[in-house]
């Protein structure tokens, strides 16, 4: 698409450049003030009217082109305040996916710190755990509590 426009503004500032003007179906050429037709000069050949009449077709050319420059710097305005609008958009789902991982981790972290102290408290109740049991599980726990303490950091 970018290389479309550019090719249309090439060309249409080439013919401008050119000041080409087409007057009763031949096409002249104007440089410096002096009227070509087909690489001879004829400027001597037209009325004062019809050389104001080419310097209106001239003003007309230019003011088109005038406003092909402005349409394609709009154009150009557009496609960055759009891009920064992507680029905005995808940092806003990165940032979202982010936190729905975060809340995710936090629940299954604070999940298993309950199952495991519930779990823990149960067996401590019916007396099923030896002096070594019980330290692997506090072991086990303050590891959950700590990961429960990390996800709780990162969700902030």
């Amino acid at each position: 698409m970018k290389f479309w426009i550019t090719i249309l503004f090439l060309s249409l500032g080439l013919y401008l450049n050119a000041q080409e003007v087409k007057h009763k179906g031949k096409t002249y050429e104007i440089k410096k003030g002096k009227i070509f037709l087909e690489g001879k000069d004829v400027t001597d050949t037209f009325t004062k009217e019809e050389i104001e009449a080419f310097k209106v077709k001239i003003a007309k050319a230019k003011e088109e082109y005038d406003k092909a420059q402005k349409q394609e710097k709009e154009a150009k305005k557009l496609e960055n305040q759009a891009k920064k609008a992507e680029k905005a958009q995808k940092k806003a789902e990165k940032e979202l996916k982010r936190k729905v991982k975060a809340q995710s981790k936090f629940d299954k972290a604070s999940k298993k710190l309950e199952d495991a102290q519930s779990k823990y408290e149960k067996l401590k109740k019916k007396g099923k755990l030896s002096p070594n049991d019980e330290a692997k599980w506090l072991e086990k726990i303050e590891k959950l509590k700590e990961n429960y303490d990390k996800s709780k950091k990162k969700l902030k």
